[in-house]
């Protein structure tokens, strides 16, 4: 029998480092995210389109940054270990004209981990999670996915201790799950909004003046 689930109450997310300049690259599409499968730590590569995202959002930051007057090679570039983070962070440099590996990783940068359900589709899992798909409806902010998953409360404490090291301009490549989470904390958005925000690949997002733009 399945079980109904209320909505959990929102609260609003504390507001932490305020960085000067943040640039939030996610990386570019695989055929995983084509066909809506939960990838989290799995390792899938870019497919062809993603190639073309990632190379294409370095043109678009090499223009934004001459625009601004900024030197490309004044900032910091930090990427989640994941080879489909790190392929992204090479072509972006090479649309940027830069050494395509001068770049460093980091590990609290890695997408939130979906536990067993890694692979599937939500609706692959309709029949024998009914359940817990209910609960993930009713609180996706604090919903844990069995089998040493990951929600996005926890995401929160090892993005939010990173944002507290950035003390220069800095261009991120990472993951859906880290944009939302890295943008509820800047914006101090509602919980229940922040697991909903749109993270598309084929966009650079820049943190200035306390503020998100699209590039």
């Amino acid at each position: 029998m399945t079980t109904l689930q209320t909505a959990a109450p929102s609260f609003r997310l504390p507001k932490m480092h305020d960085p000067e300049l943040l640039i939030f690259v996610r990386h570019g599409q695989t055929d995983w995210n084509a066909e809506g499968r939960m990838q989290g730590h799995i390792d899938i590569p870019l497919n062809e389109t993603g190639r073309e995202q990632a190379a294409a959002n370095g043109y678009r930051l090499c223009k934004f940054l001459e625009e601004e007057g900024l030197d490309p090679r004044a900032l910091d570039y930090v990427a989640s270990p994941l080879g489909r983070t790190r392929t992204t962070m090479e072509l972006l440099r090479r649309g940027m004209e830069l050494d395509a590996g001068a770049f460093r990783l980091e590990e609290r940068l890695l997408e939130l981990t979906f536990g067993r359900w890694e692979g599937f589709r939500l609706e692959d899992l309709a029949d024998e999670e009914q359940d817990l798909i209910l609960q993930r409806r009713a609180d996706k902010w604090r919903f844990v996915p069995p089998g040493g998953g990951e929600s996005y409360e926890m995401l929160m404490e090892r993005v939010g201790a990173w944002l507290q090291t950035v003390k220069r301009p800095t261009v991120v490549v990472s993951h859906g799950g880290v944009y939302r989470v890295l943008r509820g904390m800047l914006e101090g958005l509602e919980s229940a909004h922040a697991p909903k925000l749109s993270a598309p690949q084929d966009k650079v997002f820049v943190w200035r003046e306390s503020s998100f733009t699209e590039v």
